[in-house]
């Protein structure tokens, strides 16, 4: 049976007088008849049987409808997120039998080493042993990097997705969302850290009207302008 168009569930085409009653079935729909072409009656119930045809109307309809004309802006975090691959350059690999950094092959390994691997790509610089690395032995890998990385950071490559997730949390234009009633959506196919949630916080405080978590249907209220 096919479904009204979107935004009015009855039909928008129907002028039909509708002179059944609704018919409520079991899958969480409700049928609403367009006319009466005949009707039989069933020896065990006394009613008649009307053959209908008409639009389906859903609670998922209903709630499309309400929430489009609510004024809230969904906003989910989800677009934040980074894309591609995160490229880890791991120290432990200079490191003299796993443990001792030496200087002076260090600086040759560098030298020597090809870089186009890690280009326009996001590079976490990290090591992966229990080894003392230096500081400096950090910023001269970066100083190698940096020119054909897309972004470098220190720390795990879990550590740089979050770093990059604040990152493009906090780089957001914040004029659509200026005097907004905005939903900050809650429940996602991918799991996003909590600081996410309290940066977009920071970022939207200052200019929405009001901001909410979870879903259109089902919100807790989180700040509203006075």
């Amino acid at each position: 049976m096919p479904a009204g168009p979107k935004g009015d569930c009855f039909g928008a085409a129907n002028t039909t007088n509708y002179n059944a009653a609704a018919a409520p079935r079991n899958d969480g729909t409700t049928t609403f008849p367009q006319q009466q072409q005949s009707t039989t009656t069933d020896p065990v119930n006394p009613y008649p049987i009307l053959p209908i045809t008409g639009y389906l109307c859903t609670m998922s309809d209903l709630l499309v409808n309400k929430v489009a004309n609510s004024g809230l802006i969904t906003l989910d975090l989800g677009q934040f997120l980074p894309k591609g691959e995160i490229k880890v350059f791991d120290l432990k690999d200079f490191l003299f039998m796993g443990l001792i950094l030496k200087e002076k092959d260090y600086r040759e390994a560098l030298k020597a080493r090809t870089w186009e691997e890690f280009e326009g790509q996001n590079v976490a610089v990290t090591c992966t042993t229990d080894a003392i690395i230096p500081v400096w032995a950090f910023m001269l890998a970066v100083t190698y990097l940096e020119p054909v990385a897309k972004d470098v950071f220190l720390g795990t490559a879990e550590e740089m997705h979050k770093h990059l997730l604040l990152k493009n949390i906090e780089g957001v234009a914040v004029e659509p969302y200026t005097e907004q009633r905005i939903v900050v959506k809650g429940c996602g196919e991918t799991p996003i850290d909590n600081v996410a949630y309290a940066a977009i916080t920071k970022v939207l405080r200052p200019v929405a009207k009001s901001i909410m978590y979870g879903e259109p249907c089902s919100t807790v209220p989180i700040y509203k302008k006075k």
